[in-house]
């Protein structure tokens, strides 16, 4: 391996295929989204520079974009108070020991992560649609059933707040697998030992589990921050942001405008403002939880 590694013409010939594929799937395409950002575009002729005019309209006079703002903020938040949470607590219960049927339990929490996006959605726009599904079974007892996906009466509309459930019914699994992933690699002996001194199943996992499963905890909030931000299927597939945009994210609003309205360079410019929030989030992620060495 020593041998291979001082090798530089073995090193150029390993790494060539995939900074090839960066290249192409990744570096080019963001560098000519950038490009594009600045521009006027509707895929009609060549692309004319207008400066920062697309970035200006973006918080002045765009009304459905600080609408979108608000919902992926929204679903950023909601996401981490769900998925996260109540993953970690399966995953401590799964993981516990003499937990029985483990793998059969961890499969079913992770089965609606390989589900089609599509597939679900057109499921729960069935389940919540106002002359079927709940409200359906709702009439059965004389109970009148409110508008699940239409009602924006609230600050955050109740379609936000059903769409977030879904995807954190949806997504839960994941973090449940990285944090079993985490507590699968922590020592029986610091159990055993707190077990002796005589701390409880809670106490343990405050004082053992939480701060060892630390770095774990970062990747998974990490992506479930970005995972959010770039939030698009289950929005476009049960209510395409309506009634009146009151349910556009900040990906259905680039989709919209790129492809319902022929603006590639205004698209490209919500595209860079995606990009901004998801580093800006991942930044204060790192700094917020701090991993000690052990």
């Amino acid at each position: 391996m020593d041998k291979v590694l001082k090798n530089k013409k073995a090193i150029v010939i390993f790494l060539t295929p995939a900074v090839l594929v960066f290249l192409a799937i990744m570096l080019i395409p963001i560098v000519c989204a950038v490009a594009l950002a600045f521009c006027d575009w509707n895929s009609v002729g060549s692309p004319e520079f207008v400066g920062l005019d697309n970035f200006v309209e973006m918080f002045t006079t765009d009304r459905v974009m600080l609408i979108a703002i608000r919902n992926s903020l929204f679903i950023v938040v909601f996401s981490l108070i769900t998925q996260q949470t109540i993953g970690l607590l399966v995953a401590a219960v799964l993981s516990s020991r003499g937990m029985r049927f483990r793998n059969f339990f961890k499969n079913i929490y992770y089965l609606p992560c390989v589900i089609s996006s599509a597939a679900l959605a057109l499921l729960f726009s069935f389940l919540f649609n106002p002359n079927m599904g709940i409200n359906a079974l709702l009439a059965e007892f004389g109970i009148q059933g409110p508008l699940w996906l239409m009602d924006i009466s609230w600050d955050i509309p109740l379609g936000m707040w059903v769409i977030g459930g879904v995807a954190a019914w949806q997504y839960m699994g994941s973090s449940m697998m990285l944090y079993m992933a985490a507590i699968a690699g922590i020592s029986e002996n610091y159990y055993e030992a707190a077990e002796i001194d005589g701390a409880s199943k809670v106490q343990s996992f405050f004082h053992i589990t939480l701060p060892l499963i630390k770095p774990m905890a970062k990747i998974s909030i990490t992506m479930s921050c970005i995972g959010s931000l770039k939030f698009f299927d289950l929005i476009y597939n049960m209510t395409k942001g309506g009634p009146s945009n009151q349910t556009e994210v900040l990906a259905s609003h680039l989709y919209n405008e790129a492809f319902g309205g022929m603006r590639f360079g205004y698209a490209s410019a919500i595209s860079i403002m995606i990009m901004v929030l998801c580093i800006v989030v991942s930044g204060i992620v790192n700094k917020a939880i701090r991993v000690e060495d052990f």
